[in-house]
């Protein structure tokens, strides 16, 4: 083997892609150092939104619309919130069977263990009732039934406003 000229050859490819070379370094030396981000402040485990809560919810908000006064909101859901897991498959073959093994995705923020949530669809009303003090005046009534639509996405012929007693 004739050493000079591979050397000489080795220096030119250097002296081409130095640039390419000096990026690849530095890459591999920042994927090396260890990593410090500081915990985010808001690591708190996702829940489930309740019934309860929006229904809480909505009668903070709608108590503050013009002539409604005190509110009572009664939702009812066809189905509730449902949250789902992010899950890792191991799929092995054999001669005659396949098997699937799937293990949902743990984090550790803190303490403890959580699944990691992929995706948390909201529940789905079928309807609601609404009682206010207000609620014997149809501007008041179209307003309820409009906002309550809104957040909850129910139709507003499914809403009902009764005035309270």
């Amino acid at each position: 083997m004739d050493w000079i000229g591979w050397k000489d050859r080795l220096s030119g490819l250097i002296g081409k892609y130095k640039f390419v070379l000096l990026i690849l370094c530095v890459g591999i030396l920042l994927m090396t150092l260890p990593e410090n981000s500081p915990e985010p402040e808001h690591s708190h485990p996702v829940t489930e939104p309740e019934q309860t809560d929006t229904a809480e919810e909505l009668e903070e908000i709608l108590s503050q619309i013009s002539g409604v006064g005190k509110v009572r909101v009664m939702l009812t859901e066809a189905a509730g919130a449902e949250t789902v897991y992010q899950t890792d498959e191991d799929r092995s073959h054999s001669d005659n069977s396949q098997s699937v093994r799937t293990e949902t995705v743990l984090i550790s923020p803190g303490s403890g263990e959580q699944g990691l949530v992929k995706s948390v669809t909201p529940p789905v009303y079928l309807g609601a009732i609404v009682v206010c003090q207000g609620g014997g005046d149809p501007a008041v009534q179209l307003l309820v039934s409009q906002a309550v639509s809104a957040v909850t996405g129910i139709g507003t012929d499914r809403i009902t406003v009764l005035k309270m007693k």
